[in-house]
């Protein structure tokens, strides 16, 4: 099983409380402001197919599967191009992939869900 890093939270919690030790401000970043969190329990049924299939390295049940997610909206944290992989969780009733994805980050292995064809992502939280 994959586990998201704690570091960038942690960060995040430490540069507010060094903002506020010092009377300094706090400014939200955009991505920062827009990626929420979802336990893992949470999930459709159908990311946990995803998930296991990722960990497995495939097969995948579609052509995009694993391509190279560009991170074009700006909401995930900024990396490099090839940092953050795509993978369709299958939408029941639907002929088409849908809209949901996990997104995986390379180099701290985190996996965000989006349900809406990424205008929002939620990280996975493994703990909960």
């Amino acid at each position: 099983m994959r586990f998201p890093p704690r570091i960038t939270r942690i960060g995040a919690a430490a540069a507010v409380l060094s903002a506020l030790l010092v009377g300094g401000t706090v400014t939200a970043t955009p991505a920062a402001a827009a990626v929420g969190s979802i336990c893992y329990g949470d999930l459709p049924s159908q990311a946990y197919d995803t998930l296991e299939l990722i960990e497995q390295g495939g097969p995948f049940p579609y052509t995009q599967d694993g391509s190279v997610f560009y991170n074009r909206e700006g909401i995930l944290p900024s990396h490099s191009s090839g940092y953050y992989h795509e993978y369709t969780v299958k939408t029941p009733g639907v002929s088409t992939r849908g809209a949901r994805r996990i997104v995986t980050g390379e180099a701290n292995q985190e996996d965000y869900y989006t349900s809406d064809h990424y205008a929002s992502f939620d990280l996975i939280d493994y703990d909960c």
